[in-house]
């Protein structure tokens, strides 16, 4: 009985171990929101990921559309979003609509280059279907006059400024940045100095951790390089 008593005493003197809510956990960092301008492209991701992959995309390209699509989900979320991906895109210019795309895509704050690079291929089957649909004085209005005429009658035509309205780009600053005949000049020669890098040709095409992936053009194909990256 003194036992009992005794270890009753023990539990009513003893200091209380509190049991409140358990601290909470940092939540992960979601490397979507790191981004970088890397002098060729634009980076998004953990710098250190162990994979660094490169994307070239014509902004005209079909494929390049389709696989933003159907990537867009897994890419972002299960390796970019833990950290264990990099993505950095660089443009591959093949045609004039190209310049229009890109001078639009690197119009405005350059940490929402990936908001309106998204845009602009969730937009394709509308604007490429008015493209392909120009009629001779419009594609005529696209090759005549200063660049900076150029760019405007392509983007004008093609509804490029309701395109990007939702991002926070008005009509006068997108065709500020539609006139910037340095900046159209910079795209296509970069386009040439990245794609000659390494040796790239079509689009959409990969570089992963520095090596080609030689016929990889689609998500499928691509997704298997991420698990196990070139070396």
């Amino acid at each position: 009985m003194r036992v009992f008593f005794a270890a009753l005493l023990l539990a009513a003197t003893a200091p209380a171990i509190a049991t409140g809510p358990a601290m909470a956990q940092p939540a992960p960092q979601d490397w979507n929101l790191t981004y970088a301008d890397t002098g060729k492209g634009h980076r998004v991701g953990n710098p250190d990921a162990p994979v660094q992959m490169i994307e070239y995309v014509s902004y005209t390209c079909p494929h390049c559309a389709n696989y933003a699509r159907v990537s867009e989900g897994a890419l972002r979320l299960g390796y970019v979003g833990e950290g264990k991906a990099a993505v950095e895109v660089r443009h591959l210019i093949r045609n004039p609509i190209d310049i229009a795309a890109a001078l639009v895509t690197e119009c405005g704050p350059a940490d929402r280059f990936f908001d309106r690079h998204r845009a602009m291929f969730l937009g394709f089957d509308t604007w490429i279907a008015k493209a392909q649909a120009a009629t001779p004085a419009q594609q005529a209005r696209w090759r005549s006059g200063t660049i900076a005429q150029q760019m405007q009658a392509i983007a004008g035509d093609l509804d490029f400024h309701e395109l990007m309205e939702p991002q926070g780009l008005g009509v006068a600053e997108i065709d500020r940045c539609l006139a910037d005949e340095d900046k159209a000049r910079a795209i296509v020669t970069a386009s040439q100095t990245n794609a000659d890098e390494f040796a790239v040709t079509s689009t959409p095409s990969f570089v992963v951790n520095g090596t080609l992936a030689e016929g990889v053009h689609t998500w499928e194909t691509l997704q298997p390089l991420l698990e196990t990256p070139a070396s």
